[in-house]
């Protein structure tokens, strides 16, 4: 197997995984995908063709620099404090058109589009988001973890919440 096939076998693993723990609601498992010092960045739109550039100074849709923030979150989610996340819509990712687009020994850059099929129970409501990942990946000892992740939201429109189990 070249380095590339087997580099592309094991992102997907990773990215499948991180689908399937959303989607299962298995939060310890999905936060166990990413490093400690993960970022996990959803920018917000700043007009037709442009993302707003520095989650610091910018607003994001999204934005948590490390896994404290998402591990806070799934603690809100879990408590029942999340007003709008409860009860949890029902989910189904799908990961799309999975490229490595950079490879070393200890890291590496993965491209993909996504899908994610909601349904929202308070509202009997159905929706689809849609949009592009840029997932960074680290080795470790554990095996690959998600460095940071970079999200696109293609259809900004929010009709309903926006969180990390419907993007």
């Amino acid at each position: 197997m070249t380095d590339l096939v087997r580099a592309l076998a094991e992102a997907s693993q990773v990215l499948y995984r991180e689908a399937y723990y959303l989607d299962a609601q298995r939060w310890d498992e999905w936060l166990g995908l990413f490093t400690d010092d993960c970022e996990y960045w959803l920018p917000a739109w700043k007009g037709e063709h442009e993302l707003t550039a520095n989650p610091k100074r910018e607003i994001s849709l999204i934005y948590y620099a490390t896994r404290a923030g998402l591990e806070d979150r799934v603690w809100r989610i879990r408590s029942g404090q999340s007003i709008a996340s409860t009860p949890l819509p029902r989910t189904t990712h799908a990961v799309h058109n999975i490229l490595v687009e950079d490879v070393a020994d200890d890291s590496m850059t993965v491209l993909s589009t996504w899908t994610a099929h909601c349904f929202f129970h308070k509202l009997n409501a159905s929706e689809v988001f849609f949009g592009d990942y840029r997932h960074s990946l680290r080795r470790t000892a554990d095996g690959w973890k998600i460095a940071r992740k970079y999200i696109v939201l293609k259809n900004d429109y929010v009709p309903t919440m926006l969180d990390i189990y419907n993007i």
